[in-house]
């Protein structure tokens, strides 16, 4: 395996628009199986295979778990590793087939009827795809930093990222269900679509492994130990402020993902309109990303991160306050408005991530993107899980029939937890973008510093 390797970059030094457009397969296959299991998985296991809701929502809640040492520890082997094909590129082939084939078991029913086992069957199988997805992921993001080197272009290729992402939530909302039709409906049904999306989430990995590639001096030695380096990330204010908020902006996506199935189903009794909705709102999504990255060149990312996240907090209370009754196009309008907040509150966090570790770089010396994207996946993850598994508790406590008309408690349970405890959340994201510190002033002389080091330490002694 030939190493990838390009010359020294410059801080201005433009990507091809095509090789971010590649690259962005990657997260659309990754984007593509975490939405069919957001929006359809705990569907499935409760109206299909027949878990009940509390057990539904810890099948996921415990395979986001065992990431926990997982994910940084697949940052830190990937900052440390030298391969022929460098730090992190071989990753892409070593994890495509394990990726696709733990996606298609996600979906088969166990022979037996006994609900414990199917939960064991479930949970090992959500385990083994979580381990999968980290195989491909983990690497994949920490190496944008290396490949994207200034503040825009990371938004740029952000923004790339984030488009093609959407188009993986895009097809699995709009042809998920109608697949499972196709090949039967049932449990069978849902066996057979999800093979066929499991080659689709495979494939495009050989891509973006050929229009990838690593910088040589990017590599700084990791002479810290895992958990001492764990420890020392979060001794770094900039990325205690993008954590937090980042982690309720997540929470708050995840949330409403996860119910807006039985939101449509159950209290707007309008199931049909889930997939020309959720359209609606991804097809915004891509639009409004090229008119943010426009924003963004002339704003700092907090500043946009913050609107994003008010504006999303506003679409959650429209849903919230909505009453069942209202008309479809004033739900498929507000869908559109909303896809807008949700395009910046999503892509931003992760271009300001790279600005993170440059500042590490500059207070340790050392190139750790594969820890700090490893944690911030792992946290990602956790954060998400725990959020929806508790609403499932709330489900279960309340009262949720697996068939048959929901009891008043059940749907305000359902309206609060698709669109009011989300909204407060981005509100609580908002307000601490305000005290992250790292701005496009403090980034371009972090910069400036790294560069005048790298001077000194090449001058002959």
């Amino acid at each position: 395996m030939a190493a990838a390797q390009v010359p020294a970059a410059r801080d201005d030094e433009r990507l091809p628009w095509h090789t971010k457009l590649i690259y962005g397969l990657g997260d659309h296959t990754v984007n593509l199986a975490l939405s069919s299991a957001q929006f359809f998985f705990a569907f499935y296991l409760t109206s299909v295979v027949g878990l009940r809701p509390a057990l539904a929502g810890l099948v996921p809640l415990i395979g986001r778990a065992v990431d926990a040492f997982t994910d940084p520890a697949m940052g830190r082997w990937s900052d440390s590793v030298e391969w022929r094909g460098g730090r992190r590129r071989p990753f892409f082939l070593i994890g495509m087939l394990p990726f696709g084939l733990a996606f298609a078991a996600l979906w088969t029913e166990p022979a037996t009827d006994d609900e414990t086992l199917r939960f064991l069957w479930y949970t090992t199988v959500y385990v083994a795809f979580s381990l999968a997805m980290t195989v491909l992921a983990v690497p994949y993001q920490a190496l944008v930093p290396e490949m994207a080197r200034s503040y825009d272009e990371r938004t740029s290729m952000n923004a790339f990222r984030a488009a093609l992402a959407i188009t993986g939530t895009l097809v699995a909302v709009t042809t998920m269900r109608p697949l499972v039709e196709a090949f039967g409906g049932g449990s069978e049904g849902w066996s057979g679509a999800t093979r066929v999306f499991a080659l689709w989430l495979a494939v495009p990995w050989l891509l973006v492994w050929l229009v990838s590639f690593e910088r040589r001096e990017s590599r700084r030695e990791a002479t810290q130990g895992f958990i001492e380096g764990l420890a020392s990330l979060f001794r770094h204010p900039a990325y205690q402020w993008l954590t937090g908020l980042y982690m309720l902006s997540r929470v708050a996506l995840d949330l409403t993902s996860a119910m807006f199935i039985f939101y449509f189903t159950h209290w707007l009794e309008r199931p049909g309109d889930f997939e020309i909705t959720m359209g609606l709102f991804l097809v915004s999504v891509v639009i409004a990303l090229p008119i943010w990255l426009r924003v963004a060149q002339r704003s700092d990312k907090r500043t946009i991160f913050m609107a994003g996240a008010g504006w999303w907090a506003a679409a959650c209370g429209f849903m919230l306050l909505a009453p069942s009754d209202w008309p479809r196009v004033v739900i498929f309008a507000v869908a559109a408005v909303a896809g807008a907040g949700y395009a910046a509150a999503d892509m931003i966090p992760w271009s300001m991530l790279g600005e993170v570790v440059d500042e590490d770089e500059l207070r340790t010396g050392q190139r750790r993107e594969g820890i700090y994207f490893g944690l911030f996946t792992f946290l990602r993850k956790l954060a998400g899980a725990g959020g929806v598994a508790l609403a499932f508790v709330v489900l279960d406590v309340v009262g949720f029939q697996q068939e048959g008309p929901q009891n008043e408690e059940t749907l305000a349970a359902i309206r609060w937890l698709t669109g009011g405890v989300p909204g407060l959340l981005g509100v609580f994201a908002g307000l601490i973008a305000l005290g992250y510190p790292l701005t496009r002033k403090r980034h371009q002389r972090v910069l400036e510093e790294l560069a005048q080091r790298a001077e000194s330490q090449d001058e002959p002694g």
